[in-house]
């Protein structure tokens, strides 16, 4: 799925660029939520995150807040690579308001070298132009 619609009109032997439509904040919210409920975060990394996104984490967190596509996604793969096993979890609908949207996140796992924890977080997001730009989390 992508994150914003073209709409083209062909004339003379040519194709036009009318309009782009990016999802809204709300479309966004929701996508992001759809995927992460279907265990799909890398995917949802892949199609709703910005390029320059940035990803912060509080001052006590063993991850390191991160900048750009390509150091979010490997802070993304490092905590994967903690989990041993994941015994459940839920993602709450998407609270929304103008370019903000946020979420609760549980996750039941147990964490190499840690044993079972429940994780729980709030998780803030910023879109712009269809694309999260930057994320926060809370825990």
């Amino acid at each position: 799925m992508s994150c914003f619609l073209v709409v083209v009109r062909y004339m003379s032997n040519r194709l036009f660029i009318i309009q782009i439509i990016h999802m809204t904040t709300k479309e966004v919210a929701n996508r992001l939520v759809a995927l992460c409920r279907q265990g799909s975060i890398m995917d949802a990394q892949k199609e709703l995150y910005g390029v320059e996104i940035e990803s912060i984490e509080p001052a006590h967190a063993p991850a390191k807040s991160a900048k750009g596509i390509e150091a979010v996604t490997k802070k993304g793969i490092a905590f994967a690579d903690m989990i041993e096993a994941r015994h459940g979890g839920s993602v709450s609908e998407p609270i929304v308001e103008g370019d903000h949207f946020t979420i609760g996140w549980q996750m039941d796992v147990t964490m190499k070298g840690r044993g079972r924890v429940n994780l729980e977080e709030i998780c803030v997001y910023k879109v712009k132009d269809g694309k999260i730009v930057r994320e926060e989390f809370f825990y």
